[in-house]
């Protein structure tokens, strides 16, 4: 137990490089510090959607449902995908998945969705140098990756194209994460909340 805390104050101490593993939007809590009890609410997605991961970012659609979130989608945004539900239409049994594949033909899918305007998340960056630190109270845009094969996780980032102007997500701090919070390397992760969020916006779609 003693080398585990040697080790881990070392780490703390020395420069290392941050892990290039991005995960897309992963709630962590509320602006203000309030705890986040992983609340999400429910909505519909049209059958045959495209596909999404757990931590994507959702839009809502002018059809009454929601589909994963493009950098352009500017207001339309609603918050970070953390399950699908729906009934197999070749099994015809009751499923629930962190992802949902393209193509499904069930008509019941829903999606939960963690859709508090003042929620916090935390992204990786693709940003890379030692002016990292200039990035926060910035906006920026994501970069849409998509979730693979076992775990479909998003890959989603946000871009190392920083604006005081309006963008999708604005960067709020830098992460708490030891292995991930290192502002002179590449791919430090940020906490960011949603700057283009649906329900912060008078207009609807």
């Amino acid at each position: 137990m003693a080398h585990l805390c040697i080790l881990n104050s070392l780490k703390k101490e020395i420069n290392m490089a941050n892990q290039d593993a991005a995960f897309g939007l992963k709630p962590l809590g509320k602006i203000g510090g309030s705890p986040d009890n992983n609340a999400a609410t429910e909505y519909e997605v049209a059958a045959c959607a495209s596909a999404f991961s757990q931590n994507d970012l959702m839009k809502v659609i002018n059809t009454g449902t929601v589909g994963i979130a493009a950098a352009t989608d500017n207001g339309a945004l609603l918050g970070s995908m953390q399950g699908v539900f729906f009934t197999d239409a070749t099994t015809k049994k009751p499923t629930f998945a962190n992802h949902l594949v393209a193509s499904n033909a069930a008509t019941d899918i829903k999606a939960f969705i963690t859709d508090d305007p003042h929620q916090v998340y935390e992204v990786q960056s693709d940003a890379s140098g030692a002016t990292q630190q200039l990035d926060v109270f910035t906006n920026a845009d994501v970069a849409v990756g998509a979730g693979v094969t076992p775990h479909f996780v998003s890959k989603t980032e946000v871009t190392d194209t920083q604006s005081t102007t309006t963008a999708n997500l604005r960067i709020i701090g830098v992460s708490d994460d030891p292995d991930n919070s290192d502002l002179s390397s590449a791919n430090c992760n940020f906490k960011v909340i949603i700057n283009e969020h649906f329900y912060m916006t008078a207009t609807g779609v």
